[in-house]
């Protein structure tokens, strides 16, 4: 199978199960726009990883400011309270109650 094939028959079974994605509110187009841009960051942290880790192409290596590292945590950071804020979670809460939640399971392992 070629790639042209392939793509075609991917058209065809989109078009079979396609799921009408309308976003009605502008809450939901600033939820998925904020999504969006949690998962750029986590891509951008991914990349500072890389590099910290050594495994990044000398190209991006040589590029590579350890003090970028730093403010993509913070921007991972960020772009997660932004993305609760437009969705309505209470960040507090659900930080506190995941803590809780793996604080018992460890409980248990122990």
């Amino acid at each position: 199978m070629d790639l042209r094939n392939l793509q075609e028959r991917v058209k065809k079974h989109t078009e079979n199960v396609k799921i009408d994605y309308q976003l009605a509110t502008p809450r939901e187009q600033e939820v998925l726009a904020k999504t969006v841009k949690l998962n750029e960051e986590v891509g951008e942290l991914c990349n500072d990883i890389l590099a910290v880790l050594k495994l990044q192409r000398k190209s991006k290596l040589e590029k590579f400011d350890k003090r970028n590292f730093y403010e993509e945590f913070g921007d991972v950071i960020l772009s997660t309270i932004q993305l609760a804020t437009a969705a309505g979670v209470d960040i507090d809460r659900a930080v506190n109650d995941k803590l809780k939640k793996i604080e018992e399971r460890y409980a248990k392992d122990h």
